[in-house]
């Protein structure tokens, strides 16, 4: 069943992430495409992502006879210190302006009148909410009032900064989009937060941030009873703890064996023990 937010709106099951794929970024977002996703995750900044060539993806898919309206289309405005030298907007600007140049910029990257989802990739501090966060969710508030944006959201968040865009934002965030990490309780107080406010929390990193519990003998074993390998546990236990996993892999095999993951099914025990492996890793 598909995650669906506070304002009604519902996100595929799990979402192909683009970062760091650069010139092969087209190729591989069509071969995502046709092997099953249907949400797509990208940024408007030039120093990890391409979002021209998902753009360029998306128009051959259509082609195909893919409709725009199948797929949810995610990507996102980042500030001057995440942008190394080349910025989506004039970096002399206020803030707004920035935001407006941005999105106005993804749009026409992405070939299309409207987001799915649009997220500030992190605030500005690394404590609470700076008047210039404050400055950019009113921005992206607008987009959303507009209708640019169906759902907005904001990446890279603590619990406390969380907490406060959720208690004094005029609109409160409909997606979280985090690294994730077991030894850390896969985010608990992030996601407990967006679980009591009906907020779609996205985990990325599931895999490359894990892999000491990922080749734990007793998530070996699982995989081992269920046929299947270390990768399709942790992002089927992503799902079944409440979240929405992100994938960047490069390969069609692995692209096909992460969205059939969602057929496994582990138990209680199961999860009870991924839920805790990276706790007890640390005592």
């Amino acid at each position: 069943m598909s995650p669906t937010t506070h304002n009604g709106v519902s996100i595929p099951s799990f979402m192909y992430g683009t970062a760091w794929k650069k010139e092969a970024t087209k190729g591989l977002v069509e071969l995502a495409v046709e092997s099953g996703f249907t949400a797509i995750d990208t940024a408007n900044q030039l120093r990890h992502y391409y979002e021209i060539g998902v753009g360029e993806a998306l128009q051959n898919v259509y082609k195909k006879g893919i409709k725009r309206e199948s797929l949810f289309l995610q990507t996102k405005f980042t500030s001057i210190d995440g942008q190394g030298d080349h910025t989506p907007y004039d970096r002399n600007a206020d803030l707004t302006t920035q935001v407006n140049q941005s999105i106005d910029s993804s749009l026409e990257h992405l070939h299309t009148d409207y987001l799915d989802s649009y997220v500030l990739h992190g605030p500005y501090t690394r404590h609470g909410l700076s008047n210039s966060d404050w400055e950019v969710w009113a921005a992206i508030e607008d987009q959303f009032n507009k209708g640019k944006a169906k759902m907005i959201g904001v990446s890279n968040v603590t619990a406390e900064q969380l907490g406060l865009l959720v208690a004094k934002a005029k609109v409160k965030p409909m997606v979280v989009q985090n690294r994730c990490y077991a030894a850390y309780g896969w985010d608990k107080e992030v996601r407990a937060i967006c679980r009591a406010e009906n907020i779609i929390y996205q985990g990325f990193s599931l895999l490359t941030a894990n892999a000491r519990e990922m080749s734990d003998p007793a998530v070996v074993a699982i995989a081992r009873r269920l046929d299947t390998n270390v990768e399709q546990v942790v992002f089927k236990f992503s799902m079944q703890v409440g979240m929405l996993p992100l994938t960047g892999t490069s390969k069609e095999r692995h692209m096909k064996e992460d969205l059939a993951c969602e057929k496994l099914s582990l138990t209680a025990e199961d999860m009870s023990l991924l839920e805790n492996i990276g706790l007890s890793a640390r005592r």
